[in-house]
């Protein structure tokens, strides 16, 4: 029993892994007769999350375009193989939500982009892993705080944090997002960091789409 599970674990992460690089690659029109046969294989095994995102009206091609951009700036703190994967997660992960993939990318730079965005990186106040889930709040959305080193049950907890915020303010995502670190001073300064992380994506997003990089400021710097 536990071999048949962890050899599905292997499959569904191997799964990801080729997922993500098509998506890498579909975003770039040099390739997209090259991803076409391979891109149907993967999408069936998200077939019903995939119905349900484009019932909503949510355009898939503009989700999947900020995946290349995520894994730069996710490679600019860790290895290229490792941001390569954290990016498909937020973009699998968030499948089925009303989140993008660059809601939770930003809050992954936030928590833990100073630390190589490390699974196992455990904070002073005991949060977990990549998105820093405390773990009374990982037990609230059905994980062990064990699990939390595990990058897709992290996102995935992340994904229901998040999602609990924003029905606490009403659909208001930067509120919720800056509850999601709490409240007071500690909160406020993480809100000023994710912001700068989200405008750094952006920037990325937009010399991918071939616009011109701004000459005056720096890529984090306020607005």
């Amino acid at each position: 029993m536990l071999s048949n599970l962890r050899k599905k674990t292997m499959k569904n992460s191997a799964i990801l892994v080729v997922a993500c690089m098509l998506i890498l690659m579909s975003c770039d029109q040099t390739h997209v007769q090259q991803a076409q046969i391979p891109l149907k294989a993967a999408e069936s095994e998200l077939d019903k999350e995939i119905r349900q995102v484009m019932e909503k009206g949510i355009n898939l091609e503009e989700r999947k375009c900020q995946v290349p951009a995520i894994a730069e700036v996710f490679a600019r703190r860790a290895e290229p193989k490792r941001a390569r994967w954290l990016a498909a997660l937020c973009y699998f992960k968030t499948l089925g939500t009303s989140l993008m993939p660059i809601d939770l990318a930003e809050i992954a730079l936030a928590e833990t982009g100073a630390y190589g965005l490390s699974a196992d990186l455990v904070s002073k106040s005991g949060a977990l892993g990549v998105w820093q889930l405390m773990p009374r709040r990982a037990k609230s959305h059905g994980y062990t705080p064990e699990e939390m080193e595990n990058d897709e049950k992290c996102a995935e907890a992340a994904v229901r944090e998040l999602m609990n915020k924003l029905s606490m303010t009403h659909g208001n995502l930067d509120k919720a997002k800056k509850y999601y670190c709490g409240v007071g001073p500690q909160a406020n300064a993480y809100e000023v960091k994710r912001r700068e992380f989200r405008r750094e994506i952006l920037e990325g997003l937009k010399l991918q789409n071939g616009e011109p990089k701004k000459s005056t400021g720096t890529l984090l710097s306020r607005s």
